[in-house]
Protein backbone atom coordinates (compact mmCIF):
# COMPACT_ATOMS: atom_id res chain seq x y z
CA UNK A 1 0.00 0.00 0.00
CA UNK A 2 1.25 3.46 -0.91
CA UNK A 3 1.25 5.99 1.90
CA UNK A 4 1.42 9.71 1.15
CA UNK A 5 2.62 12.42 3.43
CA UNK A 6 0.24 15.21 4.35
CA UNK A 7 2.14 17.53 2.05
CA UNK A 8 1.96 15.05 -0.85
CA UNK A 9 -1.75 14.53 -0.33
CA UNK A 10 -2.31 18.27 -0.33
CA UNK A 11 -0.36 18.67 -3.56
CA UNK A 12 -2.31 15.80 -5.19
CA UNK A 13 -5.63 17.27 -4.08
CA UNK A 14 -4.69 20.70 -5.44
CA UNK A 15 -3.69 19.14 -8.76
CA UNK A 16 -6.97 17.24 -8.99
CA UNK A 17 -8.98 20.37 -8.21
CA UNK A 18 -7.10 22.36 -10.83
CA UNK A 19 -7.73 19.65 -13.43
CA UNK A 20 -11.43 19.48 -12.59
CA UNK A 21 -11.69 23.27 -12.76
CA UNK A 22 -10.00 23.28 -16.18
CA UNK A 23 -12.31 20.54 -17.47
CA UNK A 24 -15.36 22.41 -16.17
CA UNK A 25 -14.20 25.59 -17.87
CA UNK A 26 -13.68 23.74 -21.15
CA UNK A 27 -17.14 22.20 -20.85
CA UNK A 28 -18.87 25.56 -20.37
CA UNK A 29 -20.56 27.04 -23.42
CA UNK A 30 -19.70 30.61 -24.40
CA UNK A 31 -22.23 33.20 -23.30
CA UNK A 32 -23.65 33.81 -26.77
CA UNK A 33 -25.43 37.11 -27.34
CA UNK A 34 -27.61 38.25 -30.23
CA UNK A 35 -27.08 41.58 -31.96
CA UNK A 36 -30.13 42.49 -34.06
CA UNK A 37 -30.61 45.28 -36.54
CA UNK A 38 -33.14 46.05 -39.24
CA UNK A 39 -33.92 48.53 -41.97
CA UNK A 40 -35.47 49.09 -45.38
CA UNK A 41 -34.24 47.90 -48.76
CA UNK A 42 -35.60 46.74 -52.13
CA UNK A 43 -39.04 48.11 -51.33
CA UNK A 44 -39.28 45.87 -48.27
CA UNK A 45 -37.55 45.39 -44.91
CA UNK A 46 -34.56 43.44 -43.68
CA UNK A 47 -33.68 41.89 -40.33
CA UNK A 48 -30.26 40.58 -39.35
CA UNK A 49 -29.41 38.61 -36.21
CA UNK A 50 -25.75 38.05 -35.45
CA UNK A 51 -24.86 35.67 -32.62
CA UNK A 52 -21.57 36.65 -31.03
CA UNK A 53 -19.33 36.12 -28.06
CA UNK A 54 -19.08 39.04 -25.62
CA UNK A 55 -15.81 40.06 -27.28
CA UNK A 56 -17.51 40.38 -30.68
CA UNK A 57 -20.58 42.29 -29.55
CA UNK A 58 -19.18 45.78 -30.07
CA UNK A 59 -17.89 44.98 -33.57
CA UNK A 60 -21.22 43.41 -34.54
CA UNK A 61 -23.18 46.45 -33.36
CA UNK A 62 -21.07 48.65 -35.66
CA UNK A 63 -21.77 46.54 -38.75
CA UNK A 64 -25.18 47.89 -39.76
CA UNK A 65 -23.78 50.99 -41.46
CA UNK A 66 -21.60 48.81 -43.71
CA UNK A 67 -24.55 46.54 -44.48
CA UNK A 68 -26.72 49.52 -45.44
CA UNK A 69 -23.99 50.76 -47.78
CA UNK A 70 -23.72 47.32 -49.35
CA UNK A 71 -27.49 47.15 -49.92
CA UNK A 72 -27.52 50.65 -51.37
CA UNK A 73 -24.96 49.57 -53.96
CA UNK A 74 -26.95 46.41 -54.59
CA UNK A 75 -30.09 48.44 -55.35
CA UNK A 76 -28.16 50.73 -57.65
CA UNK A 77 -27.19 47.69 -59.66
CA UNK A 78 -30.33 45.52 -59.77
CA UNK A 79 -33.38 47.62 -58.87
CA UNK A 80 -35.95 48.31 -61.58
CA UNK A 81 -37.32 51.07 -59.31
CA UNK A 82 -34.19 53.21 -59.80
CA UNK A 83 -34.20 54.82 -63.25
CA UNK A 84 -30.41 55.00 -63.59
CA UNK A 85 -29.63 51.61 -62.07
CA UNK A 86 -27.40 49.20 -63.96
CA UNK A 87 -30.29 46.94 -64.95
CA UNK A 88 -32.44 49.83 -66.20
CA UNK A 89 -29.51 51.20 -68.20
CA UNK A 90 -29.07 47.80 -69.83
CA UNK A 91 -32.81 47.54 -70.49
CA UNK A 92 -32.69 50.89 -72.31
CA UNK A 93 -29.69 49.89 -74.45
CA UNK A 94 -30.32 48.71 -78.03
CA UNK A 95 -30.13 45.06 -79.04
CA UNK A 96 -27.15 43.49 -80.81
CA UNK A 97 -24.66 45.47 -78.75
CA UNK A 98 -22.17 43.96 -76.28
CA UNK A 99 -22.49 45.55 -72.83
CA UNK A 100 -19.99 45.21 -70.01
CA UNK A 101 -21.70 44.35 -66.74
CA UNK A 102 -20.67 44.19 -63.09
CA UNK A 103 -19.63 40.87 -61.49
CA UNK A 104 -22.83 40.98 -59.43
CA UNK A 105 -25.01 41.46 -62.51
CA UNK A 106 -23.29 38.63 -64.37
CA UNK A 107 -23.64 36.27 -61.40
CA UNK A 108 -27.38 36.95 -61.04
CA UNK A 109 -27.97 36.60 -64.78
CA UNK A 110 -25.99 33.34 -64.91
CA UNK A 111 -27.95 31.85 -62.01
CA UNK A 112 -31.20 32.98 -63.60
CA UNK A 113 -30.24 31.23 -66.84
CA UNK A 114 -29.47 28.00 -64.95
CA UNK A 115 -32.86 27.97 -63.25
CA UNK A 116 -34.59 28.89 -66.53
CA UNK A 117 -32.99 25.92 -68.28
CA UNK A 118 -33.76 23.62 -65.35
CA UNK A 119 -37.44 24.64 -65.28
CA UNK A 120 -37.95 24.73 -69.08
CA UNK A 121 -38.61 28.47 -68.98
CA UNK A 122 -40.95 28.57 -65.96
CA UNK A 123 -38.43 31.03 -64.54
CA UNK A 124 -37.57 33.82 -66.97
CA UNK A 125 -35.72 37.01 -66.09
CA UNK A 126 -37.05 38.71 -69.25
CA UNK A 127 -40.63 38.53 -68.00
CA UNK A 128 -40.64 42.25 -67.09
CA UNK A 129 -42.88 43.43 -70.00
CA UNK A 130 -45.54 40.90 -68.99
CA UNK A 131 -45.32 41.90 -65.33
CA UNK A 132 -45.80 45.53 -66.34
CA UNK A 133 -48.64 44.66 -68.71
CA UNK A 134 -50.53 42.97 -65.89
CA UNK A 135 -49.93 45.93 -63.55
CA UNK A 136 -47.49 44.28 -61.13
CA UNK A 137 -44.37 46.24 -62.11
CA UNK A 138 -42.80 49.39 -60.63
CA UNK A 139 -45.95 51.35 -61.53
CA UNK A 140 -48.18 48.99 -59.56
CA UNK A 141 -51.86 49.31 -60.35
CA UNK A 142 -54.94 47.18 -59.97
CA UNK A 143 -56.44 47.33 -63.41
CA UNK A 144 -58.38 45.29 -65.93
CA UNK A 145 -56.75 42.22 -67.43
CA UNK A 146 -55.04 42.88 -70.79
CA UNK A 147 -56.45 41.45 -74.00
CA UNK A 148 -55.10 38.30 -75.61
CA UNK A 149 -53.77 40.41 -78.47
CA UNK A 150 -51.82 42.60 -76.03
CA UNK A 151 -50.41 39.53 -74.31
CA UNK A 152 -49.28 37.94 -77.57
CA UNK A 153 -47.60 41.16 -78.67
CA UNK A 154 -45.67 41.43 -75.41
CA UNK A 155 -44.73 37.72 -75.48
CA UNK A 156 -42.57 38.47 -78.51
CA UNK A 157 -40.27 40.39 -76.16
CA UNK A 158 -40.05 37.66 -73.51
CA UNK A 159 -37.35 35.02 -74.01
CA UNK A 160 -34.49 34.32 -71.59
CA UNK A 161 -32.52 32.70 -74.44
CA UNK A 162 -32.38 36.06 -76.24
CA UNK A 163 -29.42 37.18 -74.14
CA UNK A 164 -25.90 36.07 -75.05
CA UNK A 165 -23.43 35.82 -72.18
CA UNK A 166 -19.65 36.22 -72.54
CA UNK A 167 -18.34 35.20 -69.13
CA UNK A 168 -14.67 35.74 -69.99
CA UNK A 169 -15.22 39.38 -70.94
CA UNK A 170 -18.03 39.89 -68.41
CA UNK A 171 -20.34 41.10 -71.15
CA UNK A 172 -23.85 40.40 -72.39
CA UNK A 173 -25.73 41.09 -75.63
CA UNK A 174 -29.46 41.29 -76.15
CA UNK A 175 -30.28 39.39 -79.34
CA UNK A 176 -33.63 41.17 -79.56
CA UNK A 177 -35.36 43.91 -77.52
CA UNK A 178 -35.88 42.22 -74.16
CA UNK A 179 -36.01 43.73 -70.67
CA UNK A 180 -34.57 42.12 -67.58
CA UNK A 181 -36.23 41.98 -64.18
CA UNK A 182 -34.40 40.20 -61.34
CA UNK A 183 -37.11 40.75 -58.72
CA UNK A 184 -37.65 36.98 -58.42
CA UNK A 185 -34.02 36.41 -57.43
CA UNK A 186 -32.66 39.78 -56.26
CA UNK A 187 -33.79 39.58 -52.64
CA UNK A 188 -32.21 36.16 -52.30
CA UNK A 189 -28.97 37.34 -53.88
CA UNK A 190 -28.96 40.39 -51.62
CA UNK A 191 -29.31 38.07 -48.63
CA UNK A 192 -26.32 36.08 -49.87
CA UNK A 193 -24.18 39.19 -50.31
CA UNK A 194 -24.91 40.33 -46.77
CA UNK A 195 -24.26 36.81 -45.43
CA UNK A 196 -20.93 36.62 -47.26
CA UNK A 197 -19.98 40.04 -45.91
CA UNK A 198 -20.74 39.01 -42.32
CA UNK A 199 -18.68 35.86 -42.76
CA UNK A 200 -15.75 37.87 -44.05
CA UNK A 201 -16.00 40.09 -40.97
CA UNK A 202 -15.51 37.05 -38.76
CA UNK A 203 -19.15 36.46 -37.77
CA UNK A 204 -20.07 32.82 -38.35
CA UNK A 205 -23.42 32.53 -36.56
CA UNK A 206 -26.20 34.63 -38.05
CA UNK A 207 -29.55 34.89 -39.79
CA UNK A 208 -30.08 37.35 -42.64
CA UNK A 209 -33.64 38.04 -43.87
CA UNK A 210 -34.81 40.36 -46.64
CA UNK A 211 -38.49 40.41 -47.50
CA UNK A 212 -38.96 36.87 -46.18
CA UNK A 213 -35.96 35.31 -47.94
CA UNK A 214 -33.37 33.91 -45.55
CA UNK A 215 -29.87 32.60 -45.15
CA UNK A 216 -28.61 31.11 -41.92
CA UNK A 217 -25.22 29.99 -40.69
CA UNK A 218 -23.99 28.40 -37.49
CA UNK A 219 -26.35 28.46 -34.54
CA UNK A 220 -28.63 30.71 -32.55
CA UNK A 221 -27.89 32.12 -29.09
CA UNK A 222 -28.95 28.82 -27.51
CA UNK A 223 -26.27 26.98 -29.43
CA UNK A 224 -28.73 25.09 -31.64
CA UNK A 225 -29.62 25.30 -35.33
CA UNK A 226 -31.90 28.14 -36.35
CA UNK A 227 -35.65 27.53 -36.10
CA UNK A 228 -37.96 29.23 -38.57
CA UNK A 229 -41.58 28.81 -39.56
CA UNK A 230 -42.85 28.17 -43.07
CA UNK A 231 -45.23 31.03 -43.85
CA UNK A 232 -48.88 30.08 -44.06
CA UNK A 233 -51.28 31.51 -46.67
CA UNK A 234 -53.99 31.46 -43.98
CA UNK A 235 -54.23 34.58 -41.85
CA UNK A 236 -53.16 33.57 -38.36
CA UNK A 237 -52.38 30.05 -39.55
CA UNK A 238 -49.26 28.21 -38.52
CA UNK A 239 -47.11 25.54 -40.10
CA UNK A 240 -44.79 23.11 -38.35
CA UNK A 241 -41.45 24.89 -37.84
CA UNK A 242 -38.21 23.73 -39.40
CA UNK A 243 -34.61 23.72 -38.18
CA UNK A 244 -31.90 24.88 -40.58
CA UNK A 245 -28.26 25.91 -40.78
CA UNK A 246 -25.78 26.66 -43.59
CA UNK A 247 -28.60 27.11 -46.15
CA UNK A 248 -30.82 29.64 -47.89
CA UNK A 249 -34.61 29.53 -47.57
CA UNK A 250 -37.17 31.25 -49.79
CA UNK A 251 -40.95 31.22 -50.07
CA UNK A 252 -43.07 32.24 -53.05
CA UNK A 253 -46.84 32.58 -52.82
CA UNK A 254 -49.75 33.95 -54.85
CA UNK A 255 -51.67 35.22 -51.83
CA UNK A 256 -49.83 38.53 -51.40
CA UNK A 257 -50.15 40.45 -54.67
CA UNK A 258 -53.18 40.00 -56.89
CA UNK A 259 -56.26 41.77 -58.19
CA UNK A 260 -59.77 40.61 -58.93
CA UNK A 261 -61.96 41.35 -61.93
CA UNK A 262 -65.51 40.05 -62.33
CA UNK A 263 -64.90 37.54 -59.56
CA UNK A 264 -61.71 36.21 -61.15
CA UNK A 265 -58.48 36.37 -59.13
CA UNK A 266 -55.32 37.30 -61.05
CA UNK A 267 -52.07 36.36 -59.31
CA UNK A 268 -48.88 38.44 -59.57
CA UNK A 269 -47.02 35.26 -60.56
CA UNK A 270 -46.93 35.30 -64.37
CA UNK A 271 -46.26 32.23 -66.51
CA UNK A 272 -43.60 33.41 -69.01
CA UNK A 273 -44.70 30.79 -71.54
CA UNK A 274 -48.42 31.59 -71.68
CA UNK A 275 -48.15 35.23 -70.62
CA UNK A 276 -50.97 34.66 -68.14
CA UNK A 277 -51.07 34.67 -64.33
CA UNK A 278 -50.92 31.18 -62.86
CA UNK A 279 -54.30 29.50 -62.35
CA UNK A 280 -53.43 26.23 -60.58
CA UNK A 281 -54.15 25.48 -56.92
CA UNK A 282 -50.62 26.01 -55.61
CA UNK A 283 -50.74 28.60 -52.80
CA UNK A 284 -47.10 28.75 -51.73
CA UNK A 285 -43.74 27.08 -52.24
CA UNK A 286 -40.80 27.01 -49.82
CA UNK A 287 -37.38 25.94 -51.06
CA UNK A 288 -34.19 25.21 -49.12
CA UNK A 289 -30.98 25.42 -51.14
CA UNK A 290 -27.28 26.15 -50.76
CA UNK A 291 -27.90 29.86 -51.34
CA UNK A 292 -30.83 32.21 -50.80
CA UNK A 293 -30.62 33.34 -54.44
CA UNK A 294 -31.05 29.83 -55.78
CA UNK A 295 -33.85 29.12 -53.31
CA UNK A 296 -35.55 32.37 -54.37
CA UNK A 297 -35.38 31.59 -58.10
CA UNK A 298 -36.46 27.96 -57.64
CA UNK A 299 -39.42 28.98 -55.47
CA UNK A 300 -40.66 31.24 -58.28
CA UNK A 301 -40.11 28.54 -60.92
CA UNK A 302 -41.99 25.96 -58.86
CA UNK A 303 -44.83 28.43 -58.25
CA UNK A 304 -45.28 28.77 -62.00
CA UNK A 305 -45.00 25.03 -62.64
CA UNK A 306 -47.64 23.90 -60.14
CA UNK A 307 -47.54 21.23 -57.45
CA UNK A 308 -47.21 18.01 -59.45
CA UNK A 309 -44.54 19.28 -61.83
CA UNK A 310 -42.66 21.05 -59.02
CA UNK A 311 -42.50 17.95 -56.84
CA UNK A 312 -41.47 15.77 -59.76
CA UNK A 313 -38.59 18.08 -60.67
CA UNK A 314 -37.56 18.47 -57.02
CA UNK A 315 -37.43 14.69 -56.55
CA UNK A 316 -35.44 14.31 -59.77
CA UNK A 317 -32.91 17.02 -58.89
CA UNK A 318 -32.70 16.41 -55.14
CA UNK A 319 -34.21 19.77 -54.18
CA UNK A 320 -35.82 20.41 -50.79
CA UNK A 321 -39.28 21.85 -51.44
CA UNK A 322 -42.41 22.23 -49.32
CA UNK A 323 -45.67 23.17 -51.02
CA UNK A 324 -49.09 24.30 -49.81
CA UNK A 325 -52.04 23.70 -52.14
CA UNK A 326 -55.67 24.73 -52.03
CA UNK A 327 -58.18 21.93 -51.80
CA UNK A 328 -61.61 23.53 -51.80
CA UNK A 329 -61.92 25.56 -48.60
CA UNK A 330 -58.85 24.04 -46.96
CA UNK A 331 -55.12 23.67 -47.59
CA UNK A 332 -52.99 20.55 -47.93
CA UNK A 333 -49.21 20.26 -47.73
CA UNK A 334 -46.68 18.09 -49.55
CA UNK A 335 -42.90 18.01 -49.63
CA UNK A 336 -39.98 16.34 -51.38
CA UNK A 337 -37.81 13.74 -49.67
CA UNK A 338 -34.95 16.26 -49.37
CA UNK A 339 -37.11 18.50 -47.15
CA UNK A 340 -37.73 15.77 -44.58
CA UNK A 341 -34.54 16.23 -42.49
CA UNK A 342 -35.42 19.87 -41.75
CA UNK A 343 -38.60 19.11 -39.82
CA UNK A 344 -38.34 19.29 -36.04
CA UNK A 345 -38.92 15.98 -34.34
Amino acid sequence: MLYLTVKARALLLASLLATLSLLAACDQKPQWQTVTYSGNTMGTTYTIKVVVSPEQQHAASKTQQAVDALLKGFNQSLSTYIKDSEIMTINAAPAQQWLTVSPRFLAVLTLSREVSDLSAGAFDATVMPLVNLWGFGPDWHKDAAPSLAQINTVLERVDYRAIAINTADRAIKKLKPVSLDFSAVAKGYGVDEVADFLWQQGFHHFMVEIGGELRVHGHNANGTAWRIGVESPVSGGSIKPIQVSEVGVATSGDYRNYFEQDGVRFSHTIDPVSGQPITHNLASVTVIAESAAKADALATAFSVMGGEAALALAQQEGIAVYIIERAGDRFITRHSAMFEPYFLN
